[in-house]
């Protein structure tokens, strides 16, 4: 069982309903990436990210796509590239990554709790 914890440490993770504005391939990763910039609205505003997606998405998958993504982390140097939310996503059986996303249409900048 994983270790438990309260609901305040719960609550300090910020994780934030995005939209994937641009997607690019991202050739210098050590592993198959994308390089995506998002929209989070204008409380936060844009925001760049590096996700292992090449699996089961391509860049035109991606654009226009609502994600869900941690926005409190420090930005994350990967190679020559500033990654500065995490994209949420979920391993299949095969390995490859499946994002975590809203079911219906919402409000960028939305927040999860």
């Amino acid at each position: 069982m994983p270790d438990q914890i309260v609901w305040e440490d719960f609550a300090r993770i910020d994780i934030r309903v995005g939209r994937i504005v641009a997607a690019e391939a991202f050739p210098e990763a050590r592993k198959p990436a994308y390089k995506l910039t998002l929209d989070f609205g204008p409380d936060i505003g844009t925001k760049r990210s590096s996700a292992q997606l090449t699996g089961l998405y391509t860049t035109a998958d991606l654009v226009d796509r609502l994600v869900l993504a941690v926005v409190n982390f420090p930005p994350r140097q990967i190679g020559p590239f500033r990654s500065e939310v995490l994209v949420l996503g979920v391993p299949t059986a095969a390995g490859d990554v499946a994002l975590v996303v809203p079911d219906c249409d919402v409000p960028v900048g939305g927040r999860l709790f």
